[in-house]
């Protein structure tokens, strides 16, 4: 089922909850690269990979939902996201893995996750992750 109508808008029920959550841009990104990667790929898994990914250059997961990158970070949010198509080692599920330690414990605290000022980068995004996965789950129920 195509995420945009043929003047292409955004079918919103047809986008994943987070997404749904999220700005128009976020919406946009997301359901154009999907459109464009069922034509290339075939309805499914890999198309929504592809559609993640796109997003994941523009927009970075906070809680349940995507936003806007800092102006001027904008690129792969991640080693994978970063390597292509023959790559596959594991997302940071929405994190901006590669920006500041600054930044990470400035979303960690807006999450309220706790420990926060005594972890390395690495383990901010992991906490993030964890702390997405579950608003995410939240918001589901």
């Amino acid at each position: 089922m195509p995420m945009t109508t043929s003047k292409g808008r955004v079918n919103k029920e047809e986008l994943p909850g987070p997404v749904q959550r999220s700005d128009a841009k976020a919406q946009r990104t997301f359901a154009k690269a999907h459109d464009s990667a069922v034509k290339e790929y075939g309805e499914g898994q890999r198309a929504h990979r592809v559609a993640y990914s796109a997003l994941k250059h523009t927009h970075e997961k906070v809680g349940d939902h995507w936003e806007p990158k800092a102006k001027g970070a904008k690129g792969p949010s991640d080693r994978q996201a970063a390597g292509g198509v023959r790559t596959s080692r594991k997302t940071a599920g929405g994190v901006d893995a590669n920006a500041s330690k600054q930044h990470l414990y400035d979303v960690a605290k807006r999450l309220d996750v706790s420990g926060r000022s005594t972890m390395n980068k690495k383990q901010l995004v992991k906490a993030i992750e964890k702390a997405n996965n579950r608003k995410t789950a939240k918001a589901r129920s």
